[in-house]
C-alpha cells in the first residue's frame, strides 16, 4: 500500500525556485497540496514557474529577490506570509557556482558563492524563525551538497558554503527543537540540471562511474527527499543530512 503525503492547508517558501531543483521542489510540494511562495533572482522565470505551480490547484506567489541581501530576503518572507497567510515549510535551495582552482579564485567569486549559498539560508531562516517558533511548528529544509561533505578540487568556495550549511542546519536543529521546528538538510549528488549540464563530457562520465546506482539524479529525486522531510512522516527527524546521491559519497 502506497503512502500519500498530504500537505493541504500548509504553505511553503522555496528559494531558487525558478528552475532546476527548486522548481521541482515547488511543484512536488504543490502536488501534495501546499500553497507555495517561489523566490528567485530571475523574476521572469520565477513567474513562469509559479504559473505552472498554480495549475495544480494551489495558490502560488512569485517573488523576485536576491537571497544574499538580508533586507530583500526579509521583505520576500513578509510578503509571502501576507499572501499565503502562513508559512509552515521553508526550503533554502538557492545556490550558485563560481568554480575555479583555488590559486586563481578571486575574492569576489569566493564571497558571492558564500553570500548566496550560505548567507541566503541564514537570511530566510532569520526572517521566519520567530514565526515558526512562535507557532511551535515548522519544517526547515536546506539543500546542501555532497561536495560539502567530500570537498572537490576547483570548488573550494562551493564546498565551504555547503559545509557551512550543514553546520548551520545542525545548530538550528538544536536551537529550534524545543519549539517543534525541525531543521534538516538534503545533500544531492550529481543532479542533471542546467548547472551540471555545462560540464565537459569526460567529467560527466567520470562522475557517473562513481555512482553505485549508475545514473545521474534528477531534480525530482531531490524533490522527493524534500517532500519526505517536509511531511509528518519526518516529524521525529531533525539535524539530519539526507544524501540524495545514488550512493556517490558512500
Amino acid at each position: 500500500m502506497g503512502v500519500t503525503i498530504d500537505l493541504s492547508g500548509k504553505a511553503a517558501l522555496v528559494t531558487g525556485a525558478a528552475r532546476g531543483i527548486g522548481r521541482a521542489i515547488a511543484l512536488r510540494l504543490a502536488e501534495a497540496g501546499a500553497n507555495v511562495a517561489l523566490v528567485d533572482l530571475e523574476a521572469g522565470l520565477c513567474a513562469e514557474a509559479a504559473a505552472r505551480v498554480s495549475e495544480l490547484g494551489v495558490k502560488a506567489v512569485a517573488l523576485g529577490a536576491d537571497v544574499a541581501d538580508f533586507a530583500q530576503a526579509g521583505a520576500a518572507a513578509e510578503r509571502a506570509l501576507a499572501e499565503l497567510g502562513r508559512l509552515d515549510i521553508l526550503v533554502n535551495n538557492a545556490g550558485i557556482t563560481r568554480d575555479g582552482l583555488f590559486l586563481r579564485m578571486s575574492e569576489q567569486d569566493f564571497d558571492r558563492v558564500l553570500a548566496v549559498n550560505l548567507k541566503g539560508c541564514f537570511n530566510f531562516c532569520r526572517a521566519l524563525a520567530r514565526t515558526m517558533t512562535k507557532a511551535r511548528a515548522g519544517r526547515i529544509i536546506n539543500v546542501a551538497s555532497v561536495i560539502g561533505i567530500t570537498g572537490n578540487a576547483g570548488q573550494a568556495n562551493y564546498a565551504a558554503a555547503k559545509a557551512g550549511l550543514l553546520g548551520l542546519t545542525k545548530s538550528l536543529a538544536k536551537e529550534f527543537g524545543s519549539r517543534n521546528v525541525t531543521v534538516n538538510a538534503v545533500a544531492p549528488g550529481f543532479i542533471a540540471t542546467d548547472m551540471t549540464g555545462a560540464l565537459p563530457a569526460e567529467v560527466k562520465e567520470e562522475s557517473r562511474k562513481a555512482i553505485p546506482l549508475g545514473r545521474f539524479g534528477t531534480p525530482e529525486d531531490v524533490a522527493g527527499a524534500v517532500l519526505f522531510l517536509a511531511s509528518d512522516l519526518a516529524s521525529y527527524v531533525t539535524g539530519h543530512v539526507l544524501l540524495a546521491d545514488g550512493g556517490m559519497a558512500m
